[in-house]
């Protein structure tokens, strides 16, 4: 039942050939991939105004087109630095790999930590955004904020577990119909200003006329607006996501994305500065400028739709991103190996959930509040940005291609921009909580290295040398005591107690009860057995059956020679119904686990399969 559920939700399982036809071509990974960067107009320009609007007035309109155009000019860096990245590292894992191999494993792990933060928080402040665009159209939903910012999310999790191929036709259209109504929103809202000018502003406020400007207060407005940034990375984290030629595939779609996010970042900001929207907890900027350039019309509710589904889709940047960076960190063994299992629909299920989970978390922790979660943003990619521009200057001195010094000139310039914007945000939005990512950081990478340890010892403690092949003894014979926990005389028990006797004849069964009735009635029923095998029954006053049952076993355990091996069968009844599991206590599973941790003695479980009603 529940299989079947899962195969309608899901899918159906897809086996590994068909892998490649799970991969992005241009069209369809411009909407994945573009979906965060291009979304993040969405709030970027707004954050910008709030710094400035009330602390300099109406000059906030004049100084929102510097702070962009300083913006612009990083995205062009940026863009730039990062196919380059794309052209010497084909395999993806972007900054993560671009760190560890130049410059060291702990430089790599921490642009890993810093850009799985980003991913988590790409999730919880675009679907948050995303319902703001929603509750702008619909104010009644405002009470309903976090409820729905976490219905999306599952929604997302849901259409991501069906697999790449899938998701990405989903998430096209309306990627694209956001692009189509903003740029026509921008080249309409333009020619209208220069025929009438601007028209009353949508919701009025009190501005003062000038105020004092400062060097701080720029930096601060330029460390808000950096969010716009955010996602640029993706690109080269997922390469391999790319149909062949992927690294061509992937070039293509970054200067597209750049040319997009200036465009509309540009011209949002530019449409902002005409018609003086300001900061509005329920009316966002995109919905002020649609409302001041189409009025309450079609195209009104047409942008906050697509605005609010960009949104959304923004989260699929990082439900892209994530797993594929888990999966290339979990191959180094510095994440759990479940983040390196492909699912039954060929995605990387572990990934996914993950992030969905940590980022619903999030969303409820901060009533889905974007602007209590955007200082949070951007600390984590700008530090993985300065991370992976250093470490490609450090390459191209190490392979001296052609043409090298040109390249290593670009990445380090771009280095040196994005190490001045990462401390300007560090110092800029650490009160506002940035200060909670310079602690996960070091504390994630703390965490990775802690794996890496563990895997090492295991691998250390299970290799096996040639001198270790030579002198095993395969042929050796063991003196096998077998011990069947018994609850009562049932079929289960009694084909276990079958099962290890047609073994050994050393078996013994072990009662351990809490009612002398019942263990007494057992005695009786055991005599008429007519059996050689052992019975050992022990009354547990306090109730425990558990504990004696472990205390009994190790202790035979600890008197056993060198020869002989104990193995606990543990009869186990096997229901079919799915409520089985849940109706019936788990004595087993903890005799299991425990024992497990005992290094003389085996387990085995004997399954007894109930017949179906």
């Amino acid at each position: 039942m529940i299989k079947e559920f899962l195969d309608v939700v899901i899918g159906e399982p897809l086996s590994n050939e068909q892998h490649a036809q799970e991969k992005y071509n241009v069209p369809f990974g411009l909407a994945v991939m573009a979906s965060d960067a291009i979304s993040s107009v969405a709030y970027a320009a707004e954050e910008i105004l709030f710094v400035l609007i009330g602390a300099i007035g109406l000059m906030a309109y004049q100084w929102l087109g510097y702070v962009s155009l300083m913006i612009i000019g990083l995205l062009f860096i940026l863009t730039v630095s990062y196919i380059q990245i794309i052209r010497a590292y084909p395999q993806g894992g972007g900054a993560y790999i671009v760190a560890k191999e130049n410059i060291g494993t702990n430089a790599g792990l921490v642009a890993a930590a810093s850009l799985l933060i980003d991913y988590i928080l790409t999730v919880a402040v675009s679907s948050s955004a995303g319902v703001d665009a929603i509750i702008s159209a619909f104010s009644g939903l405002a009470p309903h904020r976090v409820a729905l910012t976490v219905i999306l999310i599952v929604v997302l999790t849901i259409l991501n577990l069906r697999g790449v191929s899938e998701s990405s036709k989903v998430f096209s259209i309306p990627t694209y119909l956001f692009l189509a109504s903003m740029i026509f929103m921008i080249i309409y809202g333009i020619i209208r200003y220069s025929l009438y000018g601007a028209p009353e502003p949508i919701i009025h406020a009190n501005l003062k006329t000038t105020g004092t400007l400062s060097i701080y207060l720029i930096l601060k407005a330029f460390s808000s607006g950096c969010s716009a940034l955010t996602g640029l990375e993706a690109v080269s984290n997922s390469v391999p996501n790319f149909k062949e030629p992927s690294q061509k595939n992937a070039r293509t779609v970054m200067v597209l994305l750049s040319s997009l996010i200036f465009v509309i970042f540009g011209g949002t900001s530019l449409l902002a500065r005409f018609y003086h929207v300001v900061y509005d907890k329920n009316m966002t900027v995109i919905a002020q400028l649609a409302q001041g350039v189409f009025g309450r019309t079609f195209m009104f509710y047409m942008v906050q739709f697509t605005t609010a589904i960009i949104l959304l889709m923004a989260c699929n940047t990082a439900f892209t991103g994530f797993p594929m960076l888990m999966y290339v960190v979990g191959k180094d063994g510095f994440a759990p190996r479940q983040f390196t299992i492909r699912g039954k629909r060929l995605s990387f299920s572990t990934g996914i959930i993950a992030l969905s989970f940590v980022a619903a978390l999030l969303v409820i922790g901060f009533a889905a509040d974007t602007h209590l979660l955007i200082p949070l943003y951007s600390v984590g990619v700008f530090l993985s940005f300065t991370l992976a521009q250093s470490g490609m200057v450090i390459h191209w001195r190490k392979t001296k291609e052609q043409g090298w010094r040109k390249r290593a000139a670009i990445n380090g310039f771009g280095a040196f921009i994005t190490i001045i914007t990462t401390g300007v945000i560090t110092f800029e939005k650490f009160l506002d909580g940035a200060w909670i990512v310079t602690i996960l950081i070091p504390i994630l990478v703390l965490f990775m290295i802690a794996i890496k340890r563990h895997y090492n010892r295991v691998a250390d403690n299970l290799r096996t040398t040639p001198e270790d092949l030579a002198s095993s003894e395969l042929g050796k014979k063991f003196v096998h005591v077998m011990i069947v926990p018994i609850a009562s005389l049932n079929k289960a028990t009694l084909n276990a107690l079958q099962y290890a006797r047609s073994i050994t004849p050393d078996v013994i069964a072990l009662n351990i009860s809490t009612d002398k009735e019942a263990m007494e009635k057992l005695k009786v029923r055991w005599e008429e057995l007519h059996t050689d095998i052992l019975l050992v029954s022990k009354y547990s006053p306090y109730r425990a059956v558990v504990t004696p049952l472990i205390q009994y076993i190790g202790s035979i355990a600890k008197s056993a020679g060198p020869n002989e091996k104990i193995t606990v069968i543990l009869p186990q009844f096997v229901t079919h119904e799915w409520y089985g599991e849940i109706l019936h206590n788990h004595t087993s599973f903890f005799l299991r686990e425990t024992l497990l941790r005992n290094t003389n003695i085996i387990i085995s479980t004997y399954p007894y399969h109930l017949q179906d009603e």
